[in-house]
């Protein structure tokens, strides 16, 4: 997965956001409709059994800095599946004890080939808004007390309806099934193996598919195009 997210002020994102029954916010919710890797993301999570929204650096490993943390050297915006039970990774022991969840309307995606760019797509929900399924760490710089929170997005084995669009990986979209959202976010359930399900490239809403010229521009060079839900 790219690292683009789209969580534009939209009614299908507030909807799904009232569904997350959210007892805590941030002071402000993060909307935006381009949002890249180390930019602050809002998140949901549950912590000592409150079910919270917080902004999150869109970076899961941070380093201390001068005024608190910043993104590591370390590329860790996403975190891959077949990382998440490999003892001493980045993502063990967040997937064990605080995994979180992103609302989004969509995100994007970067085909790279020799590492050149060779298109950019913007996927959005045809319908109402996707969730993400992510990991989160909380970071204490012991020098200065200043503390901070980040995030990464769970990838995936690339989906055979997405391949042609991003034929690396692609990025855990969470079913709308609010039982499954509670026991994702239940912190007390620390034996991952009941999400093993999830862990294999699933499609379970309607995704409309733009080709860009460039992300930051936004501008459309073809027809958009539907792919179904599995």
């Amino acid at each position: 997965m790219c690292g683009r997210l789209n969580v534009i002020d939209d009614p299908g994102v507030r909807e799904l956001c009232e569904g997350l029954q959210i007892q805590l916010f941030p002071e402000s919710q993060i909307f935006s409709r381009f949002i890249r890797a180390t930019n602050q993301v809002s998140i949901v999570r549950q912590k000592d059994g409150v079910r919270r929204m917080d902004n999150a650096i869109w970076w899961l490993l941070l380093e201390p800095s001068a005024t608190g943390f910043k993104p590591s050297k370390y590329t860790s915006f996403n975190t891959r599946y077949d990382k998440l039970n490999v003892k001493g990774s980045a993502g063990y022991q967040a997937y064990r004890h605080s995994r979180c969840v992103i609302p989004a309307k969509g995100f994007g995606e970067s085909e790279y080939v020799n590492n050149k760019p060779l298109h950019y797509h913007d996927l959005v929900a045809k319908d109402g808004a996707i969730l993400l399924g992510g990991l989160c760490r909380e970071w204490i710089n012991k020098d200065t007390g200043e503390s901070a929170l980040s995030c990464s997005v769970i990838t995936l084995p690339p989906h055979p309806k997405l391949v042609h669009i991003h034929s690396k990986a692609s990025p855990l979209l969470l079913p709308l099934d609010m039982a499954l959202v509670n026991l994702w976010l239940d912190e007390s359930i620390t034996d991952p193996s009941e999400f093993e399900p999830l862990l294999k490239p699933h499609i379970p809403y309607d995704l409309i598919v733009t080709q860009v010229d460039k992300p930051s521009a936004y501008n459309v060079i073809a027809p958009s195009t539907h792919v179904d839900m599995d």
